[in-house]
């Protein structure tokens, strides 16, 4: 009876580290706010690439926006991000500020950079 309980246990926590893994990671549906743009992250050979799955610009669904960014820090991934609205790659930095919030940033030179977080 105690082997069952301890596997039920074990059980739960691995289901309830999971899920909390799959909140804190980039990987899922993100909503750009500014537009409503939805774009899924996802891990493409251990790199963060995204693609738009819907969005009020023309021709901008389907879309990869960003490829084989690579993770520089804890929470952090770099790569070039294409803005489909304007059709002009950047160079990226992609941070996940917590469960619900991923910032992307894009910039044409150090000194000129916009940024926005993203929500899920």
């Amino acid at each position: 009876m105690n082997v069952l309980k301890i596997a039920a246990v074990t059980a739960t926590l691995a289901l309830g580290a999971t899920a909390a893994f799959a909140q804190s990671s980039p990987f899922g549906t993100w909503t750009r706010p500014s537009n409503g743009t939805k774009v899924d992250f996802y891990d493409c050979g251990g790199k963060l690439c995204a693609k738009v799955i819907s969005s009020k610009t023309a021709g901008a669904a389907g879309k990869v926006i960003m490829t084989g960014a690579a993770k520089t820090g804890a929470n952090t991934w770099a790569g070039d991000l294409l803005n489909v609205e304007d059709g002009k790659t950047y160079s990226g930095k992609v941070t996940l500020e917590g469960p619900k919030g991923l910032n992307l940033q894009g910039c044409t030179a150090v000194v000129f950079c916009k940024d926005e977080t993203w929500v899920r």
